[in-house]
């Protein structure tokens, strides 16, 4: 399909994704890395203890409170 006739069908709203290959599709800014980080046993009860509360994991609860003090920073 042609550039003129792909963006003539977007602009009318029509079903373009049989035009589209997902498979290699990825959304910016997703991609993940690993890191570790030392927290004293004090600190590890204290998010066990919100996660549970909150019903998700250690992990979760730290991405959460990360991006939410990231996010508050951004805005500043």
């Amino acid at each position: 399909m042609k550039t003129e006739e792909f963006d003539e069908k977007f602009d009318k709203g029509q079903d373009l994704s049989s035009a589209l290959d997902f498979s290699n599709a990825t959304r910016p800014g997703r991609r993940q890395k690993r890191v570790n980080v030392d927290f004293p046993v004090w600190m590890i009860q204290s998010l066990d203890r919100e996660a549970t509360r909150l019903g998700v994991t250690r992990q979760s609860i730290i991405k959460m409170w990360i991006a939410e003090r990231l996010e508050s920073k951004r805005h500043a």
